[in-house]
């Protein structure tokens, strides 16, 4: 604990202690070692799925708590694989990236086809696999943005993943294809007995209003949290929110004052809080992504966005460029790291 203090720096005590009152934790399904049976017992979720959703919360040092840290590297096509893999080149080889999952005693690897595929046989019974099956290629020239397919769910489930992960970018002009396309590949999903996790990103250019990007506000990526719930991911990830009135900037769509006057503040763990009454009041599970690396900062950069989605009721990170563009050893300190506050009793729901 005196080393998150320590890396929380100024704003340990306000994190530590903020209480949400807008939307109080007994309004929310708190996480727990028997979340599967508390979330999933009741729903159409097959006895397969929750199989896997049982793999995935009980594998790593977080298992059997209810909270969860994957290693997400799937920034070779997202962002060009120079650009990921240049500050550490180990990582264009697709095994170190499992290495450094396991390693890192992370729940899951979550991954494109081919880097998962490359291995398959010699670790997919070791960590439980996540299977990114669409990505915006990003090479097309001029740049567009687009998530597309780039395999089926059928390989994902014979190269024995656990899981499906896609991203679906609301708000943009593709966007209802894209709902089209996850929907019906998280259906067939489930009926192999996957789950799946959804990236809930909002992307469209009218986001950005007087110079300032509103695809983290509070209100707008919550709903698209509310979408992602309601097509039956899983389990949601989101960036973390910075700031809210996305609605009312971009005047586009429909919200209520309430929002801004009861139900949230301008502290971050207030906001994180929305995010998760947008999953079905935590009925699915948060997860926050780590955000690009920065170098020397990323450690406590790391743990402040742990302690924010642990005490607004998230159930983890999935962090990757912070971990493998450094040497291993240093990536597996983070994730550990980050782990360390979902270990820690001592911090609590807010």
């Amino acid at each position: 604990m005196s080393k998150i203090v320590e890396l929380l720096g100024a704003n340990a005590n306000d994190l530590l202690t903020h209480t949400c009152k807008g939307i109080t934790k007994e309004q929310i399904h708190l996480t727990s070692p028997d979340f599967i049976n508390q979330s999933f017992m009741g729903s159409n979720r097959n006895p397969q799925v929750l199989r896997s959703l049982h793999q995935l919360y009980n594998t790593g040092r977080l298992a059997g708590t209810g909270y969860m840290s994957i290693l997400p590297v799937d920034q070779g096509i997202e962002h060009s694989a120079g650009a990921s893999f240049a500050p550490n080149p180990i990582y264009f080889d697709p095994e170190n990236i499992v290495k450094l999952a396991i390693e890192g005693g992370c729940n899951a690897v979550a991954s494109t086809y081919g880097v998962l595929a490359s291995v398959a046989r010699k670790y997919a019974h070791k960590i439980p696999f996540v299977v990114k099956i669409n990505h915006n290629e990003f090479l097309t020239y001029p740049d567009k943005f687009d998530q597309i397919m780039f395999g089926s769910v059928e390989e994902a489930w014979r190269m024995g993943a656990v899981a499906v992960g896609a991203t679906i970018y609301f708000g943009a002009p593709e966007s209802n294809r894209q709902i089209i396309e996850v929907a019906r590949a998280f259906e067939r999903a489930h009926e192999l007995g996957m789950a799946t996790i959804l990236w809930c990103y909002t992307r469209n250019s009218a986001f950005k209003v007087n110079g300032v990007d509103y695809h983290t506000a509070a209100d707008l990526s919550s709903q698209a949290n509310h979408l992602g719930v309601t097509i039956q991911a899983d389990i949601i990830k989101q960036k973390m929110s910075d700031k809210n009135g996305g609605y009312n900037a971009t005047k586009h769509g429909k919200t209520h004052p309430k929002v801004y006057s009861e139900l949230t503040t301008d502290h971050l763990i207030d906001l994180c809080r929305y995010q998760v009454a947008n999953c079905y009041m935590g009925r699915i599970g948060l997860i926050n992504s780590g955000g690009e690396s920065k170098g020397a900062s990323d450690l406590a950069e790391a743990v402040t966005t742990a302690v924010i989605n642990k005490r607004g009721g998230g159930q983890g990170l999935i962090s990757g460029r912070k971990a493998f563009q450094k040497p291993m050893n240093e990536g597996v300190q983070l994730l550990n790291t980050i782990q360390d506050v979902y270990l820690d009793k001592s911090i609590t729901i807010a």
